[in-house]
């Protein structure tokens, strides 16, 4: 199996920052407030409490597969003392239209489509890129494409984090899979 991921790409031959990496600061547009005005700073962010970084494109497959599960873990946890941000790598239009469909209402901010500045210090190759960044400012978990078993230590660590009962992230009979590749 293991020479299937390195001829393939499986989830850890994808570059992205590691667990136990200090996470780079950024700050960047709300995708609502557009030009005029609000921002996120992930180092303000972080004196909430921890932080998941979702970095997608809208025309990501595995990323519109994602986003709804990601959506699932903010309605579980809220807002309270954890943030969950999404990063987009396209426009304002195109990522307003993808939080619509997708029923995304956390909070996203572009990245620069010209540059990509925040996915470029991620050391992202591929989307979605999900980093769970403690308080401290270290990445908890780093995840490239759809890994269930990588977005359940997510939700479970958040669960333990806010010491609040872990809620169920899948419906009964709903089939999800193991893996997809970003």
């Amino acid at each position: 199996m293991k020479w299937l991921n390195r001829l393939f790409g499986g989830p850890k031959d994808m570059a992205a920052l590691p667990a136990g990496t200090k996470a780079p600061d950024f700050t960047l547009p709300d995708v609502s407030s557009g030009k005029d005005g609000g921002s996120f700073s992930l180092q303000a962010a972080l004196q909430n409490g921890p932080v998941l970084a979702a970095f997608f494109k809208v025309s990501c497959p595995t990323c519109q597969y994602t986003f709804p599960f990601l959506e699932r873990i903010h309605q579980a946890h809220g807002d309270t003392r954890i943030t969950i941000v999404g990063i987009s790598q396209d426009n304002q239009r195109d990522t307003a239209a993808f939080l619509k469909e997708y029923g995304v209402t956390f909070r996203t901010q572009l990245d620069d489509p010209n540059g990509y500045a925040v996915s470029n210090a991620y050391g992202l190759t591929n989307v979605p890129s999900l980093f769970l960044i403690g308080q401290d400012g270290r990445i908890e978990v780093s995840s490239v494409g759809w890994v269930k078993q990588e977005v359940e230590d997510i939700h479970r660590k958040l669960a333990s984090w806010q010491q609040t009962p872990l809620l169920p992230l899948f419906n009964p009979g709903e089939e999800v899979r193991d893996f997809r590749a970003g």
